[in-house]
C-alpha cells in the first residue's frame, strides 16, 4: 500500500512510526513531517493546509490511503477533496469536523442529540459575556469558539481572571478562533480521554488516556496543548467506557450522520468522569497529542488495516484492536516560554540516541540545520515515551531518558501520571 500521512506533529511521528511497522505498507509519504520521521519515510514540504497540493500528491504517488493527523486539515477541506478524487481517507469531512472546530457548534449538537455535556452560555459581545458570569459559579471556564492549538481555554477562579480571559478571546489573541467565546459550567469529576474510530456506519472503541493539560507540577500554570499522558487510566472502568460508548460516542456518531456528514475516522472524547456518569467536555476529530503516542506503543495490532477498514467502510469485519499488557508513560520536553512564548531555535542534544528498545522520542517541533543540528522549533519539542511492565516502570524508563536530553531553557513536568503514582518522579 502507498500511503500519504498529513502533519508533523509528536502525533504523526508516532503514527508514522507505528505506520512504517506495518507489512501491508509499501510506500509512506509524510507532508509536512519534520526531522525525526525522515528514516521512516519520504518528506514533502506541503503544508497540512495547502488542500490542492496534498490532493495532487496523494495522486502522484497513487496513494491507497490519505491518513489526516491535524484538525487544521479537516477544517480545511482535506477529506472532502479527497473524496471528490475517490481516494479513501482517514479523517472526517470539514462538517463532520465542526465537532472539534467550534465549540459552540459542539454545544448546539449535543442539545440536539442528548449527549450529556455542561450547562454553557455562547457570547461574541464582552460585556454580555461578563454579565453572564453572575449565571456561573467559579471556578469559571472560558473557551474561545475555534481551533487555538489546545490553548484556548482557561479556568478561572476568580471573577477578575474570568473576565480578562473574555477581553482576551474577543479581543483577537486567538485571531478568528476567538470571534465568540463559550462559557462554560466547571464540572467536577476526573477527566480522561477515550478513542473510537467509525467509518460512517459501525463504530468500535480504541483505546484510553490521561492527559496533563496545566504547564507546570501540582496542576500550575496555563493550560497547553498537553504535556503528558499515560495509558491505561484507571478512571476507564468497564461502566464508564461502556456509559461513555453509549451516551457520547455512538450518540455523537449517529447524530452527526443524520445531519449528512457521516463520520469516518477517530473520534476523540474528552469527558469528565462525574458522580452522574461521563459528561463531555469537548470533542476533538484527530487522534490526541500526546495520547496517540502512548497509544501507539500499546497498541499490539496493526494500525493500517484499521485505518483502511475506517476510510472504506469496511469497520465491521474487524476484529477488536489487542493492546499490549504493559503500561505506557509520555513525557512532554517543552520549549523555554511555552505556552504563551515559546523561544525557538535552541539547539537540542542527546535526543537521537539509543535508549533502549522500550523507549521511543517522537519529534514534536523541531527542525535540522543544514550541518545536521537539531533545534527547537515549536512549544513541544519532544515527546519522550517509554512502556513497560507497569506504569512506575514506565515511568522510571521516560524520565530516565528525560534526564539524557539537553534543551536549555527547556522544561517539563515532573509529575506526570501523579494520579495513580503520587507526584514524585
Amino acid at each position: 500500500m502507498n500511503i500519504l500521512l498529513v502533519g508533523s506533529g509528536g502525533r504523526e511521528h508516532a503514527l508514522a512510526w507505528k505506520i512504517a511497522a506495518s507489512p501491508l505498507l509499501g510506500r509512506l509519504v509524510i507532508a509536512p513531517g519534520n526531522p525525526g520521521m525522515a528514516a521512516l519515510g519520504e518528506l514533502r514540504p506541503i503544508k497540512a493546509v495547502d488542500v490542492p497540493a496534498l490532493v495532487a500528491l496523494a495522486r502522484e504517488i497513487a496513494a491507497d490511503l490519505v491518513v489526516i493527523g491535524p484538525e487544521v486539515s479537516v477544517e480545511a477541506g482535506l477529506a472532502d477533496a479527497l473524496a471528490e478524487a475517490a481516494i479513501p481517507c482517514f479523517g472526517p469531512v470539514a462538517q463532520a469536523g465542526q465537532l472539534e472546530s467550534s465549540k459552540a457548534f459542539t454545544k448546539a449538537f449535543c442539545d440536539r442529540h442528548s449527549l450529556p455535556t455542561s450547562a454553557y452560555g455562547v457570547f461574541e459581545d464582552a460585556a454580555m459575556a461578563k454579565a453572564a458570569l453572575a449565571g456561573f459559579k467559579p471556578p469559571y471556564v472560558i473557551k474561545a469558539d475555534g481551533l487555538a492549538a489546545g490553548k484556548g481555554v482557561v479556568i478561572a477562579e476568580d471573577l477578575k481572571t474570568a473576565e480578562a480571559a473574555i477581553d482576551d478571546a474577543l479581543g483577537g489573541r486567538f485571531g478568528t478562533a476567538g470571534a465568540r467565546v463559550v462559557i462554560e459550567e466547571f464540572l467536577v469529576g476526573e477527566i480522561g480521554s477515550l478513542f473510537a474510530l467509525c467509518d460512517g456506519k459501525t463504530s468500535i472503541l480504541f483505546g484510553g488516556a490521561q492527559d496533563h493539560k496545566r504547564a507546570y507540577d501540582n496542576e500550575q500554570g496555563p493550560n497547553t496543548g498537553g504535556m503528558g499522558t499515560y495509558s491505561p487510566a484507571p478512571v476507564f472502568t468497564p461502566a464508564l467506557m461502556d456509559q461513555t460508548r453509549e451516551r457520547l460516542a455512538e450518540r455523537a456518531f449517529a447524530g452527526i450522520a443524520a445531519e449528512g456528514a457521516p463520520y469516518r475516522g477517530v473520534l476523540f472524547v474528552e469527558l469528565m468522569a462525574t458522580a452522574d456518569g461521563p459528561k463531555l467536555v469537548e470533542f476533538n476529530v484527530r487522534f490526541g497529542d500526546p495520547e496517540c503516542q502512548v497509544l501507539m506503543l500499546r497498541l499490539e495490532s496493526d494500525l493500517v488495516p484499521y485505518l483502511l477498514a475506517c476510510a472504506t467502510g469496511t469497520l465491521d469485519q474487524m476484529p477488536a484492536p489487542v493492546w499490549r499488557d504493559e503500561a505506557a508513560m509520555c513525557v512532554v520536553i517543552a520549549a523555554e516560554g511555552y505556552p504563551d512564548a515559546p523561544r525557538t531555535g535552541a539547539a537540542i542534544t542527546g535526543a537521537e540516541q539509543d535508549f533502549g528498545p522500550d523507549v521511543v522520542v517522537f519529534h514534536a517541533g523541531t527542525s535540522r540545520d543544514g550541518d545536521g543540528t537539531l533545534r527547537a522549533s515549536g512549544g513541544r519539542v519532544l515527546n519522550v515515551c517509554a512502556r513497560g511492565p507497569s506504569l512506575q516502570a514506565a515511568r522510571d524508563r521516560a524520565y530516565a531518558a528525560v534526564a539524557r536530553i539537553q534543551l536549555p531553557g527547556g522544561f517539563h513536568r515532573s509529575d506526570i501520571g501523579w494520579r495513580v503514582l503520587g507526584k514524585s518522579s
